[in-house]
């Protein structure tokens, strides 16, 4: 036997707080996409007592194709994702990878000291090391007792 159900054309639709937790879920699993499709790279900032440490995920990007500045208290990574030469004869089926210039600035927090800064760069991941200035460096101050 068979039931009749009566057809409710919102009942698979989201309700507004479904969506809105669907929205925030992929915001954080997804890497930010910024103008032209071309993702900004996810990067994590953190200090020590001496340094101010950058870490960024650049895959297929070439050591070459990075331009690093500090500028004040803002530290900005440019670089660009060449393309791969293809003729014209090629369909694609599924094409996602971006390809073109990025640029990300990140404000740092405290000062630091450019012209000693070190950057490595191994497997598409960069890491920036800049030291701290030494008016920021925390001081430890000895107490004498008598």
């Amino acid at each position: 036997m068979s039931s009749l159900i009566r057809w409710e054309p919102f009942r698979e639709t989201l309700s507004l707080r479904d969506w809105m937790d669907r929205a925030l879920e992929e915001s954080w699993s997804r890497p930010v996409v910024g103008i032209n499709g071309i993702s900004t790279p996810a990067v994590d900032l953190y200090q020590t007592d001496d340094e101010v440490v950058v870490k960024a995920t650049l895959p297929g990007v070439k050591s070459e194709d990075l331009n690093i500045s500090v500028t004040g208290d803002v530290l900005t990574i440019r670089g660009e994702v060449k393309a791969e030469s293809s003729s014209n004869e090629v369909n694609y089926h599924v094409r996602e990878r971006s390809f073109g210039g990025f640029s990300r600035s990140l404000a740092l927090p405290t000062a630091v000291l450019a012209d000693k800064a070190r950057a490595e760069f191994e497997n598409g991941i960069l890491s920036l090391t800049l030291p701290k200035a030494d008016e920021v460096k925390p001081k430890t101050i000895t107490v004498k007792s008598k």
